[in-house]
């Protein structure tokens, strides 16, 4: 594993506008070093969308990372399609960009376009997400959380968080899934299940499960049909905090406590989940952590100059329990 380092480039950046002509949303974040030497990288990013508080903080990362290393920044939301990043990630191979940075909405389909990006000799970096692929050279490296290690750190969590409230008898269990096929959404229900399975079987059952899209309406949708058709839910499992903050207003509609009634465990750590978690409504959080940028910028400069990089590149994070949540919410950054 490749510990994070800061990355700090002096760079004076003159902001230019463009337009990538790609079918997503589309967003030219330039800056240009100054004063001749060696030629500016170009970076084609382009990122899942802008779901949730957690996407728009990973987005914002990674902007101001390449406009304080001195990067020209192509930037593309995808807006939660797999088409429009296969299309804008074409218009990056046409314009021969130095690196191309995606963050995926799912994780297969993908060969056909990193091998044109192969082709054409332009490395590409994976980031937040994985993709699986028939040949693991068509890309260099992933930037990103283990997410399977994430849904582990849920169960755990999630067992301090029963001690602590006193829950005795079957542990009724709703899961609010991030985005079919996506790899958090997969890999999270997956590891919260290996600890279920290992320490829980007799205790522990999911009862019902469903995709929330990762987005806040569909939290509060979705929850809203789980508790009509499995009123004795006592805990949700969220895949991320705008589901659960969108399965809370569901909660209270139905006349429960969340935090007490339903007991939740989310994962991402945005400020609006510690806010939710300070009074009483969120019981933990499992960190995921979006501030990218920095981490990013100096595995692109690596590779442009044909550097080596760890296959798999891990952020640092941490849990927090309620009682840490008031302490902690000034610091958050996203």
């Amino acid at each position: 594993m490749l510990n994070r380092r800061n990355f700090l480039t002096a760079a004076i950046g003159v902001a230019a506008a463009g337009t990538l002509a790609a079918c997503a949303k589309e967003d030219d974040s330039s800056s240009d070093s100054a004063g001749g030497g060696s030629k500016t990288i170009t970076l084609g990013f382009s990122q899942v969308g802008s779901e949730s508080g957690w996407r728009t903080a990973n987005s914002d990362s990674v902007k101001s990372a390449a406009k304080e290393a001195g990067y020209k920044l192509q930037f593309s939301d995808a807006q939660q399609k797999q088409e429009n990043q296969i299309s804008a990630i074409r218009s990056y191979i046409s314009q021969k960009v130095d690196v191309i940075a995606f963050s995926p909405v799912v994780v297969t389909g993908w060969d056909a376009v990193l091998k044109e990006a192969k082709a054409a000799k332009i490395p590409v970096v994976l980031t937040d997400r994985s993709v699986e692929t028939s040949d693991e050279s068509l890309y260099v490296t992933l930037v990103g959380s283990d997410f399977t290690d994430e849904g582990r750190r849920a169960a755990k969590i999630l067992e301090k968080v029963i001690e602590k409230a006193g829950l005795k008898g079957d542990v009724k269990i709703a899961q609010l899934e991030g985005t079919t096929g996506a790899a958090p959404a997969i890999e999270r229900a997956k590891g919260f299940k290996e600890v279920m399975d290992a320490d829980h079987a007799d205790d522990w059952k999911i009862v019902v499960s469903q995709t929330g899209d990762f987005t806040r309406a569909g939290g509060k949708q979705v929850m809203a049909a789980f508790l009509q058709s499995n009123p004795d839910i006592n805990v949700l499992y969220a895949h991320n905090d705008d589901m659960g903050i969108g399965a809370i207003q569901a909660i209270e509609a139905a006349g429960k406590k969340p935090g007490k009634d339903i007991l939740i465990v989310t994962v991402d750590g945005v400020k609006d989940g510690f806010v939710a978690m300070s009074e009483g409504k969120i019981n933990a959080i499992v960190e995921c952590n979006p501030l990218l940028g920095p981490q990013l910028m100096e595995v692109v400069k690596t590779v442009h100059e044909g550097g080596s990089v760890e296959r798999w590149i891990k952020t640092k994070e941490s849990d927090f329990m309620q009682d840490q949540a008031k302490a902690a919410l000034p610091d958050r950054k996203y």
